[in-house]
């Protein structure tokens, strides 16, 4: 039997330090969501952050747009609420509307106020290893690892998908952590042929079901930062059962990473409140 990560556990206890350090710090952070436009999955993920963040004592402010909005606009007001209300973190709630230009609406964030890590400048900062925090995702599998000891040295990572949230910035994190690192996208042909190969499989693509236990080998170290909703149910990346019965450890979904992700995304909100 795999080990199992349960995902609630280790989230509860991040949020708990990170109450403390707004305990220390003597006021409530103010973090500032941007959602455009009415996207279900949206609104249900920023509900979670405002939920966690009123919880350990983070000041949420949320700011809804209609889809219409351009994205010269979009950055007009993202300028005002900063100047007007001094947030110490913003989130732009992906995807963005089509029609808008998502990076340069992202670029309008400062990196000491990017939270998720996603403007250019953050980016750049995160290569270079001179970011203050590090991209929730990537950072709640990265403490994952941690959590459980887990000696990369010698592992072969293998990252399937290659996103801003999950895929680029761990294949950053991860170059000089373990001993070889390979990227693929959901699209590569015979993906088999790579995630048979991995010690550590992490995937991200939110296409359900993409990997099942006939491409992963005995003792891997399963991860699915992966999500879709399909009539209701949400599902990850791997099909759990049949990974599970060949992986050393596996997160599921629901209740895996995700969890973990707000936790880190909070902590990275008392991080900057600090600077």
């Amino acid at each position: 039997m795999p080990i199992i990560i349960d995902g609630k556990s280790i989230a509860a206890d991040i949020l708990a330090e990170a109450k403390s350090g707004i305990a220390a710090l003597g006021r409530k952070p103010r973090l500032a969501a941007i959602l455009i436009g009415n996207d279900p999955a949206s609104i249900s993920f920023l509900n979670e952050k405002r939920k966690k963040s009123e919880a350990v004592g983070i000041e949420f402010m949320l700011y809804r747009y209609d889809d219409r909005i351009s994205t010269t606009q979009v950055r007009a007001r993202i300028a005002k609420l900063r100047k007007e209300k001094k947030p110490d973190a913003i989130i732009i709630q992906l995807p963005l509307p089509e029609h808008l230009n998502t990076q340069y609406v992202l670029d309008a964030v400062p990196p000491d106020e990017d939270v998720d890590g996603l403007s250019s400048r953050a980016r750049g900062l995160l290569a270079t290893e001179k970011s203050l925090i590090l991209p929730p995702t990537a950072a709640a599998v990265l403490h994952i690892l941690q959590v459980q000891a887990i000696a990369l040295g010698d592992l072969h990572a293998v990252i399937v998908g290659l996103g801003p949230l999950v895929g680029k910035p761990l294949l950053t994190l991860l170059a000089n952590k373990v001993a070889s690192v390979t990227a693929v996208h959901a699209g590569t042909p015979a993906i088999d042929r790579f995630t048979k190969e991995a010690d550590l499989l992490i995937v991200g693509t939110g296409q359900a079901g993409l990997i099942d236990g006939s491409m992963v080998k005995e003792g891997v170290i399963a991860l699915d930062a992966g999500y879709s909703s399909i009539d209701g149910k949400i599902s990850g990346d791997l099909v759990y059962g049949s990974v599970a019965q060949k992986a050393r450890l596996i997160t599921p979904v629901p209740g895996g990473i995700g969890p973990i992700t707000v936790a880190m995304l909070l902590k990275n909100v008392v991080t900057l409140a600090k600077k």
